[in-house]
């Protein structure tokens, strides 16, 4: 499938609203891929619910720059997204037992990939990751990283957030740690040192 890969920009927040208010993205609307931002309980002003603080930060950190993710587009259709960033920007990530540094290199981090039901089995994200790799080599990224899913049978797609190892390898990422049996820690290098 070939789409658009677009940052996410205040003028784009429309568009990833649409995305993670589709069918099938329940469980995005709850994240709004921040997460793995997040560092312990978050203090809301009574009656927020923590949705809607998380949807509020992540339209902040759009309009803030750097862009947290990119959006796919069919045509003028928004039909997926894909957080990545610096590994430093994902707190969670250093205290995680399965997602820890492997070592001290500087690596960004694709976090997430939410697609709607109605968009999904076509490869749409597997070209929301060919459009990060992209993205990621114009940032002068050299090691882009990633923590899918390595299953025998097939998952449900609504918890496939993280992408499937396959995907990944076709991509040409390669494994470099597993510390849970389906959970492989794989990088693609992208600018040789």
């Amino acid at each position: 499938m070939k789409l658009t890969v677009r940052p996410l920009t205040p003028a784009r927040w429309p568009d990833l609203e649409a995305v993670f208010l589709a069918k099938g993205c329940s469980i995005a609307r709850g994240c709004w891929c921040m997460y793995y931002r997040e560092t312990g309980r978050q203090d809301l002003p009574a009656g927020t619910r923590p949705a809607d603080a998380r949807r509020s930060q992540l339209r902040a950190l759009a309009a803030a720059g750097p862009p947290p993710g990119l959006i796919g587009y069919r045509g003028r259709q928004p039909v997926g997204w894909v957080a990545l960033g610096p590994r430093s920007a994902y707190l969670k990530l250093a205290r995680s037992p399965v997602m820890k540094p492997v070592d001290d290199a500087p690596v960004w981090s694709v976090i997430c990939f939410v697609v709607p039901s109605e968009q999904r089995h076509q490869g749409v994200a597997a070209a929301l990751l060919e459009g990060a790799i992209a993205y990621a080599r114009k940032q002068g990224v050299t090691l882009l990283e990633a923590y899918p899913i390595d299953k025998p049978a097939r998952s449900a797609d609504d918890w496939l957030w993280h992408g499937v190892k396959s995907m990944y390898d076709k991509a040409g990422f390669v494994e470099v740690a597993r510390r849970r049996p389906q959970r492989p820690v794989v990088r693609l290098r992208l600018i040789d040192d």
